[in-house]
């Protein structure tokens, strides 16, 4: 499940032909990594796509469709925030994030992912500047097609109770009726973690987010 071929993954995204016109310091790629379909609604790997509907509804903003993925624009303290909520399927969600930090004309820094993490216990989140994929397959199609690692990630554990072989059944399962009710508080710590991110700058950011156990 979380292993990738380049050959597979690596062809590379249409690049928009113009950039819309934008500061490039005060606008930001924010990224929830999902699965489209209703059939992936509600599971675990779709961590990052309930992120981003929470804060959509919470701010009144609706999601458009547009390539590669559904976008709401979201204003904070002066900063655009782009919510991104890729349609390329998890395995190719470099794709998606390649082609929208080309449209509007992003530095790296300006990006942040949010996504599941088999590796932390539920409930447990972590931001980070940059970092290795950690196997999952979204994250390593992001590094794969923008080249670095150098990004920052948000990523919100899952656990891993499942038996051997059960991996691709645990992910793309449902969250239980006790972690169905958590959600809304994990996702508000979230949504409080990427304000930090664009407002404060990463560092700081991570020494609140980061704090004792993480944990909701």
């Amino acid at each position: 499940m979380f292993s990738f071929l380049k050959k597979l993954f690596g062809a590379p995204a249409p690049v928009p032909e113009t950039a819309e016109p934008c500061d490039p310091g005060m606008n930001y790629l924010i990224v929830g990594l999902g699965n489209i379909g209703a059939e992936y609604a509600g599971t675990r790997h779709n961590m990052g796509f309930m992120v981003l509907d929470a804060w959509a509804q919470a701010s009144n903003t609706v999601f458009r469709t547009e390539r590669y993925g559904d976008v709401a624009e979201i204003s904070f303290k002066g900063r655009k925030l782009y919510l991104l909520k890729p349609s390329t399927y998890m395995n190719l969600s470099g794709k998606a994030v390649r082609y929208w930090m080309t449209k509007l004309g992003l530095p790296m820094e300006n990006l942040l992912v949010i996504c599941d993490d088999l590796n932390l216990p539920f409930g447990t989140v972590r931001m980070r500047k940059k970092g290795s994929t950690g196997g999952h397959n979204g994250l390593e199609n992001i590094q794969l097609l923008l080249g670095t690692q150098d990004y920052a990630r948000i990523r919100l554990g899952i656990g891993n109770d499942f038996s051997t072989g059960g991996q691709i059944d645990f992910v793309l399962g449902p969250l239980s009726a006790e972690q169905r009710e958590a959600m809304p508080a994990l996702c508000d710590k979230v949504i409080d973690g990427v304000k930090a991110f664009v407002t404060v700058g990463p560092d700081r950011a991570m020494n609140t987010f980061n704090t004792k156990s993480g944990k909701v």
